[in-house]
């Protein structure tokens, strides 16, 4: 059983796009909740809909969240585009297991979407009685580690596949470039000659006959009959020619002027026995790295969706505190539409809400600046909105 044949079938895609969104509490937050529910799952099935499960964090002043809001906006974005790059590294160290992909992209050992649409925050990893600065340090701090750590393992593992990448063309390129000592014997070779040296040529197929009529005369003190074939590949031929070693360079530059390529070629056992030694080194480095590096990768792009999510739980808390005033008295609620429903349902969120901001249209091309806000896009919305997109083998534009 391979390392990752342990792992379950891979998690079947849908729509992968959520939308965070906070009301102002309605009566009660449960009346906001109910509101919404009904309008848009019950009676017109465009989304499925869950609370979104939010701690008492610690509201600080309004200085404070302000200035909060302009950093984890680029938090944000900073957090998911480590999360992203973990997941597109684990897709290229699986290779040709890169279908197992998404099975192994998960959070807490739940799947992406599952982790979410039950989203429970994290009071070990982020206690509440910190400020919210500290926990937004905290996670700013967790992140940087893991993207700085992604770094040093990806640099050295690549340098391992690149450097066993070379070798393994070597062992099976074309007769030009090809590792040689793998298809060469000793008797192949004149050895212990104070006098006489055995060359390695590679020879174009449609060459065979001028080597054959040539290659005793490209130079003086060729030894005749000292040429054979020892090896073919679909373009050339590799011969092996004995000759004394004075006229080596004559012998190979009337070679080249005929297109037969001499190879820089010296049989050494010892030599040839280190690089088959290097070639499985690197196969068995490659093989011990992998399990671990693919480990590591899997709890690390965990810990990084789950500070993901945190960013955005508290992008929701402050922008509502920010929108909607004190004392905090507002529902987060998560919206998975379905892919044809998105405009219907923008359309009637819009209506349900438009009392709450009669400037915000959303509409597409409208740009609206508000200070103090974490967006400045058309994005926004009568009622506070960040986009959650749990895909994280496609190419989302950040």
């Amino acid at each position: 059983m391979g390392f990752l044949d342990q792992f379950e079938e891979p998690v079947k895609m849908s729509f992968t796009e959520y939308w965070l969104i906070s009301a102002p509490g309605d009566k009660t937050c449960q009346h906001t909740w109910e509101k919404l529910n009904n309008l848009t799952a019950v009676q017109n099935q465009l989304s499925v809909n869950h609370k979104f499960h939010l701690p008492d964090l610690k509201v600080g002043t309004l200085d404070q969240l302000v200035g909060l809001s302009d950093d984890l906006a680029k938090l944000d974005t900073y957090v998911e585009t480590v999360t992203r790059k973990m997941a597109g590294y684990l897709g290229e160290v699986l290779e040709d297991q890169r279908d197992k992909l998404q099975e192994n992209l998960l959070a807490n050992q739940m799947d992406l979407a599952t982790y979410l649409t039950k989203f429970q925050w994290e009071m070990a990893k982020f206690p509440i009685k910190q400020s919210l600065r500290g926990i937004v340090d905290a996670i700013n701090n967790q992140v940087t580690q893991i993207e700085n750590d992604l770094k040093s393992k990806s640099s050295n593992y690549n340098n391992l596949k690149s450097n066993l990448a070379n070798m393994e063309r070597k062992q099976t390129g074309s007769l030009l470039t090809r590792n040689l000592g793998e298809l060469v014997k000793k008797d192949d070779f004149v050895q212990n000659s104070e006098y006489l040296v055995t060359l390695l040529v590679v020879v174009p197929k449609m060459y065979y006959p001028d080597w054959h009529a040539k290659y005793e005369h490209l130079a003086d003190m060729v030894v005749p009959r000292s040429s054979k074939m020892i090896f073919e590949d679909s373009d050339h031929g590799l011969f092996t020619v004995t000759l004394f070693s004075k006229v080596i360079d004559e012998y190979k530059l009337h070679s080249r002027e005929n297109k037969f390529i001499v190879r820089e070629f010296t049989y050494n056992e010892e030599e040839l026995t280190a690089g088959k030694n290097e070639l499985s080194k690197l196969i068995n480095d490659k093989k011990r790295h992998f399990g671990p590096l693919v480990r590591w990768l899997k709890v690390n792009f965990s810990e990084c969706f789950i500070c993901w999510i945190h960013v955005k739980a508290i992008r929701v808390f402050v922008e509502s505190v920010l929108r909607y005033g004190l004392p905090v008295n507002f529902q987060a609620m998560l919206l998975h539409p379905s892919k044809k429903s998105v405009k219907r349902l923008r359309d009637l969120l819009n209506q349900l809400y438009s009392h709450l901001d009669s400037s915000a249209t959303g509409g597409a091309g409208d740009t609206v600046d508000i200070p103090g806000l974490g967006f400045n896009t058309s994005e926004y919305y009568p009622y506070v909105y960040f986009k959650i997109n749990t895909d994280m083998i496609g190419d989302h534009r950040l």
